[in-house]
């Protein structure tokens, strides 16, 4: 039986943690859960100890201060490797990515390396308002053009990790910061790995707080030329 873990990072999200958590452990039988919380200050680190009291296959790490979802997957990803996980899957900790999905995660990692969740690949869904949803479309089509990468999103979360195939990649080498974390992990597992997949429907938070800042346009673009020509 394959080892699997499956990781989210949290920073104020009381009112969406405990029903991801709940969902996780409804639709996947097996696996563990780590989460790493960036000192939540609206009770979501209370939720999420009770949860690692009740629950065997649930670890808790709380950090001293909000230092971004780059070092928390990292984290995740070091735990992996360090505890001999054979599939490290991630996703978003504000219910925009349906748990649902896991198991097909699962499947498909049997015989791949790496699994991406997309909105927009066929069959796919997207719930966002039309002004960011048109900006998120234009920016990943840019994305694909520019890069040369067969994949229709770059700066998703939701992500499947075969530990044991996958070949000439750490995380731990990734350099961008924010969201385009997601996609220089992207453009380094592409160099000598297959990407497939599974197209998701993507839901708008609808508790608490968008952690993007509207600075994170212009730092992905200044990534992505970076990433391309060097």
């Amino acid at each position: 039986m394959n080892k699997i873990l499956i990781f989210t990072a949290t920073y104020n999200e009381v009112s969406n943690i405990d029903i991801l958590l709940d969902r996780i452990n409804s639709y996947c039988q097996n696996v563990d859960i780590l989460v790493v919380d960036d000192n939540s200050s609206d009770g979501t680190i209370n939720v999420l100890k009770k949860f690692e009291k009740e629950c065997k296959n649930i670890n808790l790490i709380i950090r001293e201060k909000k230092l971004g979802l780059n070092t928390a997957h990292k984290i995740g990803y070091n735990y992996a490797i360090k505890n001999n996980y054979d599939y490290f899957i991630t996703l978003d900790a504000d219910l925009s990515h349906d748990p649902a999905v896991i198991p097909d995660f699962i499947n498909l990692l049997k015989s791949n390396s790496f699994v991406i969740g997309s909105r927009y690949a066929k069959g796919g869904k997207c719930e966002l308002p039309i002004a960011r949803l048109l900006l998120s479309v234009l920016g990943n089509k840019f994305i694909k053009l520019f890069s040369r990468i067969n994949c229709s999103e770059f700066t998703t979360s939701f992500r499947g990790f075969n530990l044991r195939k996958i070949k000439y990649f750490d995380m731990n080498l990734v350099k961008s910061n924010g969201y385009s974390f997601f996609m220089e992990t992207i453009f380094l597992v592409s160099k000598f790995n297959f990407i497939v997949e599974i197209p998701i429907h993507f839901k708008n938070r609808t508790s608490g707080k968008s952690k993007i800042p509207k600075i994170e346009i212009i730092r992905t673009l200044i990534n992505l030329f970076r990433l391309r020509l060097f």
